[in-house]
């Protein structure tokens, strides 16, 4: 019983400082209306889940893209729009070579290396953020997730005292850090919070916004909504410097 009690305690105490470390906008924060769109765009975390729905349907909306993918064997897609250029996200002349060029980044970023301190994530980012400063880029487009910032506990109980306790503590962790500094950058920067990601086909519908989630049951979407959801923030302001929970 004490053990529980212990745990559910550092659930508790995660909860918060996830809470407290992540970014958090105010209303005012929040841009509206809409943009013209971006002709070319970069994609990094390309060979992820949602990294493959964004090449895909930004190929499909008509972007010329640009993939910055460790492997480009894992891409497995091949399209007269598509540049894929070899490099790793903590290399920043990569990073900066991926980037010149480009009307708009979106970085959908992840690993698997959950059971030690990383920062992964948050360097990459770094190299994106100064990369674009330095070619002139703007937008910014950033999956992360709910459950840190103004979204914490938001992804329902399963995750607030199991998954992100005990299985992705240190990952959540550098997500804030990514969220910090994507905020204190110069960039018109959108930050994407999902709830859980499946596999699922697109349904075309979901909630988004500030204050979406549960703390009760675990909320999910498809990595294809997400994708979608985030290549319209590309040519709207409704989230401008601001982020938006989804899920289905």
């Amino acid at each position: 019983m004490v053990v529980i009690l212990l745990f559910v305690f550092y659930a508790l105490v995660l909860t918060a400082a996830l809470a407290r470390a992540g970014h958090r906008s105010s209303p005012a924060a929040a841009g509206g209306g809409s943009r013209q769109q971006p002709s070319r765009v970069l994609v990094v975390g390309a060979t992820g889940g949602t990294g493959r729905q964004l090449v895909a349907q930004a190929l499909e909306r008509g972007y010329a893209v640009t993939a910055l993918v460790r492997d480009p064997s894992r891409l497995q897609v091949d399209h007269p729009k598509l540049t894929v250029i070899q490099g790793d996200v903590l290399d920043a002349g990569a990073v900066a070579n991926a980037v010149r060029g480009q009307d708009a980044v979106l970085c959908a970023l992840g690993h698997k290396r959950f059971f030690a301190p990383t920062r992964i994530l948050s360097e990459g980012t770094r190299n994106i953020l100064r990369a674009m400063e330095a070619h002139g880029v703007r937008r910014l487009v950033c999956e992360t997730s709910l459950g840190i910032g103004d979204s914490a506990g938001r992804m329902g109980l399963y995750y607030t005292f199991f998954v992100i306790p005990l299985i992705l503590p240190f990952y959540f962790w550098d997500k804030t850090r990514q969220e910090r500094m994507i905020a204190g950058s110069g960039t018109e920067w959108v930050i994407v919070r999902p709830g859980a990601l499946t596999n699922g086909e697109a349904r075309g519908r979901y909630h988004h916004g500030r204050g979406v989630g549960s703390f009760l049951r675990t909320v999910r979407i498809a990595r294809a909504d997400v994708a979608a959801f985030m290549l319209d923030q590309l040519a709207s302001d409704t989230y401008l410097r601001s982020q938006a929970g989804v899920f289905s």
